[in-house]
């Protein structure tokens, strides 16, 4: 079922800017492309005794949970501190956790930040919109002896992944967001770096007669944000909406690509956890739901739901163009569920 989009970026954001680049010479990153443990070691060997302890966290402290996506103070070491070597180490991490086109995307969203800052106004000076501002964060010890795991954030990328031994057991929550959505001047006019997860769920709903639309449409204006936020659980229950029983078989297969637009921005091996996940809860639990605007231009929201997963995606700010969309696991956000199975066959969890 993996969905294999082809995301089309412009030069300026690809060839322009250091985190798309090759890895640097002298970076040394993981002989095994896979190998996540050799790839975060490789960048913690990078740093020096300062930046290290700068990124490093024990894997019990609370700040593992602090996950937000706007601009704000962020604990880890950020890429603009870091030198060449240093954030070749880090993004080949990222890469090592993504696919391909799950790398692009988060990539192209730091690059974003230097489009919004001209768009904005903003003086030259002014750090706020910074694609420097991006922060990695490492819990734990990478290695295969106790759980561990990693963070990469800043304003609308947070990418949280959690390790046992020296292989994924979760990599939520995930959220990857837009602003602005579609690029409405200069060299990047038009650039949409979030555009399958726009297109898709627009042709679900457009694909629906009126009597599954009635069901599917949950109130007429979307909510100014995803409703989960960046709590720690997302605790939304009793999925509204249309359910998956309900759709013809074209419109199961629509939804079907919608959802694997969002699984598939992670590895082969984490996409396929995920999809036995959903599977396992029951295709036939998921449910479509929709708020707002019936078409771009207007504030929209929908929601795709079953026991296993949660996505949620909305397009309300700056009339309608400004994207936040966040996968979350419902039974191992963080790893939880897992490493909780991983204490309890006698691994205790030490920090």
């Amino acid at each position: 079922m993996r969905h294999q989009g082809h995301l089309q970026l412009p030069a300026i954001l690809l060839l322009g800017t250091l985190w798309a680049l090759p890895p640097a010479a002298g970076a040394q990153p993981a002989a095994d492309k896979n190998d996540i443990t050799a790839a975060a070691q490789a960048f913690l060997q990078t740093l020096d005794p300062a930046a290290k302890q700068q990124a490093s966290f024990a894997w019990g402290d609370e700040e593992r949970f602090n996950w937000h996506f706007v601009p704000r103070p962020r604990k880890g070491l950020p890429l603009k501190a870091m030198n060449s070597r240093q954030k070749a180490a880090a993004l080949h991490l990222l890469q090592t956790c993504m696919s391909a086109q799950g790398y692009k995307k988060a990539t192209a969203i730091i690059a974003l930040e230097s489009i919004l800052k001209v768009l904005e106004g903003r003086d030259p000076g002014d750090d706020y919109r910074d694609p420097g501002k991006y922060y990695f964060t490492i819990f734990g010890t990478p290695g295969p002896a106790q759980p561990w795991g990693w963070r990469v954030e800043g304003h609308h990328v947070s990418l949280n992944f959690s390790a046992a031994g020296n292989s994924l057991v979760a990599a939520t929550p995930a959220f990857l967001g837009s602003n602005p959505a579609i690029v409405p001047s200069g060299k990047e006019k038009g650039l949409q770096i979030l555009k399958q997860e726009a297109e898709l769920g627009f042709a679900l709903l457009r694909s629906l007669d009126e009597k599954q639309r009635a069901r599917a449409i949950i109130q007429a204006t979307a909510p100014h944000d995803i409703m989960t936020g960046n709590r720690r659980k997302a605790m939304l229950q009793s999925p509204p909406g249309l359910p998956y029983a309900a759709m013809n078989p074209q419109q199961q297969q629509l939804l079907r690509q919608l959802v694997a637009v969002y699984i598939d921005n992670h590895t082969k091996l984490m996409a396929d956890v995920l999809l036995k996940e959903i599977a396992a809860a029951g295709w036939e639990q998921m449910h479509f739901a929709w708020a707002g605007a019936r078409a771009w231009g207007g504030g929209h929201y929908y929601r795709i739901q079953n026991p296993a997963v949660l996505i949620e995606y909305d397009n309300t700010q700056n009339n309608g163009n400004h994207v936040h969309s966040v996968l979350r696991d419902l039974k191992n956000d963080f790893g939880e569920d897992i490493l909780q199975e991983h204490y309890q066959a006698g691994h205790p969890l030490k920090n």
